[in-house]
């Protein structure tokens, strides 16, 4: 496979190409099953273009959508893409083989964490449903940054609209339960029933998480990037009976009414 840089775009969608040398063939093997959501994390989209563009920075995405919903496409689909970094889901460890990765113009929660704009919400789910579509990608491997490298990645975070993102027919989303505010949840050490679920759930749905043991910080991290997903009113990493419900039904497959396809 040639490391050519991109001449064309891959979808219809796209405004701008602005070809980045951080790009290598995909593993033997692999075609895109994953798609991943990512903020920039950086001022401005001129400056995250830069960056993903930069051979020195060495990383790179498939595509980059401005705050205004302009497309941007840096890598060609059928190449592998430096973004997503050390990361898992559902046994797979090359994320960036198995993946496409879209940027988000967002600054992120270190320079006050915007919403994310409708105009750009729109782009982002048409772009998707395409992807979606033309790799035959599964709703529920739609996935945050979070969700493959929680702890070290926590974007697009709780500001990003799952809920909106799956009614325009893009992921897959439960509606969290209520949160208890006397519902505390359990303490760091617990063991118990509650805890050994968690675990069995969090690990069938895709997340890396050791199947037996206490809740430790290792099974609050991965908690907390579950909720950055599906219950982002609280995302303090808590094992409370919202967290378990939520995890419980995202999991069930004959409580279809509550899904939103």
């Amino acid at each position: 496979m040639s490391l050519d840089l991109i001449t064309r775009p891959d979808s219809v969608l796209v405004a701008d190409l602005h070809p980045s040398p951080n790009i290598e063939p995909r593993k033997p093997g692999y075609t895109p099953s994953i798609l991943i959501l990512h903020y920039t994390g950086l001022p401005t989209v001129a400056r995250a273009i830069e960056v993903l563009a930069r051979p020195a920075c060495k990383v790179s995405c498939h595509y980059v959508i401005d705050d205004g919903g302009r497309i941007t496409q840096m890598v060609a689909e059928d190449m592998r893409a430096w973004h997503a970094g050390v990361s898992y889901w559902a046994g797979e460890t090359d994320i960036n083989s198995a993946s496409i990765g879209i940027e988000i113009q967002n600054p992120g929660h270190m320079l006050g964490y915007p919403d994310f704009p409708r105009a750009q919400m729109r782009a982002v789910a048409a772009l998707a449903r395409e992807i979606a579509r033309r790799h035959a990608i599964a709703p529920e491997r739609v996935l945050a940054h979070s969700d493959v490298a929680p702890g070290r990645k926590i974007d697009p975070g709780e500001k990003f609209d799952w809920a909106w993102l799956a009614r325009e027919g893009v992921g897959r989303w439960i509606s969290p339960a209520p949160l208890d505010d006397g519902d505390e949840g359990l303490a760091l050490g617990s063991r118990g029933p509650e805890v050994a679920r968690a675990r069995a759930l969090l690990g069938a749905y895709g997340y890396k998480v050791d199947p037996e043991g206490a809740f430790d910080p290792d099974l609050q991290t991965v908690l907390s990037a579950f909720q950055l997903h599906f219950r982002q009113a609280c995302c303090d990493g808590r094992l409370d009976r919202s967290t378990l419900d939520t995890l419980s039904r995202l999991q069930a497959t004959g409580l279809k009414d509550d899904w939103i396809a």
